[in-house]
């Protein structure tokens, strides 16, 4: 393994340096949202190539937990914190927390976020369009900060934001110009941050995940909006939370050492067409 990823190779690899690329071990992974769907693919994926990974979520709800558990059954130990991402008095206190417990964050996946309704623009009232922004922008920018600095002081690091198809295109038949517009927040900022941070040795990158198949998948029993969904996907399917985490590995770890700044479409061919 090259001793330092951002550091051009001037010889050829020995033999098992590409293996040896995505090895994480002793790197501490804090992943947002990381107990269930995508969040918990990715939680997984890192814990499974040898990373600390600390699984986060809100006070009010146990699903951080059922990811743990998830992972401890699967042969993987994983740490939970609670904190809001809405709230930067607390995500200032969890990395802290993280700092303290595992000398900071060497990976950062900020997956946490939600669409919170559907509606037509001229109905979308200003506390929903706010509520959707801090969630899923605001939240971002307030963990990649806090956690960022760490790496900023270690001068090496990745985060890996969870964008979405909706920061690229318009979503069909749906309205939801908030959620898009907080996702395409959420590109930009990758690409802002990763120029700012790219000479101190972290890397900022997002994935841009399609429709993925989940517990709950608003509009799949709905043949009117499904079928619209397919039909604008070459693949004709939706993605697996498994997918996501695949790309996020690959993201977070040295084979990637070159990319930063990186929108990484994994959607089944959605914004080809």
């Amino acid at each position: 393994m090259i001793s330092n990823p951002n550091e051009p190779l001037t010889h050829r690899p020995l033999a098992g340096f590409y293996g040896r690329q995505f090895d994480l071990t002793g790197r501490t992974a804090v992943v947002t949202g990381g107990g269930r769907n995508i969040g918990l693919a990715c939680a997984q994926a890192l814990a499974e190539a040898g990373a600390k990974v600390v699984i986060t979520g809100r006070s009010d709800s146990d699903t951080a937990e059922r990811g743990r558990d998830e992972l401890a059954h699967l042969g993987y130990d994983a740490s939970v914190l609670k904190f809001d991402v809405t709230k930067a008095d607390e995500v200032e206190k969890a990395a802290e927390i993280v700092a303290d417990q595992f000398g900071g964050a060497d990976i950062l996946v900020c997956n946490s976020g939600a669409g919170l309704g559907r509606f037509p623009a001229e109905d979308l009232a200003d506390e929903a369009w706010m509520q959707t922004l801090d969630l899923n922008l605001n939240g971002v920018f307030r963990c990649c900060r806090a956690f960022g600095r760490q790496m900023l002081t270690k001068k090496k690091g990745a985060i890996i934001n969870i964008g979405s198809i909706s920061g690229e295109i318009v979503n069909r038949p749906q309205f939801q110009s908030d959620y898009n517009v907080a996702k395409a927040g959420v590109h930009h900022l990758t690409k802002c941050l990763a120029a700012e941070w790219a000479d101190r040795g972290v890397r900022v990158n997002a994935v841009a995940p399609t429709y993925i198949d989940k517990p709950g998948r608003w509009g799949k029993d709905d043949d009117s909006i499904f079928s619209t969904w397919m039909s604008s996907t070459p693949m004709n399917r939706q993605g697996e939370p498994h997918e996501i985490g695949s790309v996020v590995l690959f993201l977070a770890s040295d084979a990637s050492s070159l990319m930063t700044g990186a929108i990484v479409m994994a959607d089944g061919g959605y914004t080809v067409w």
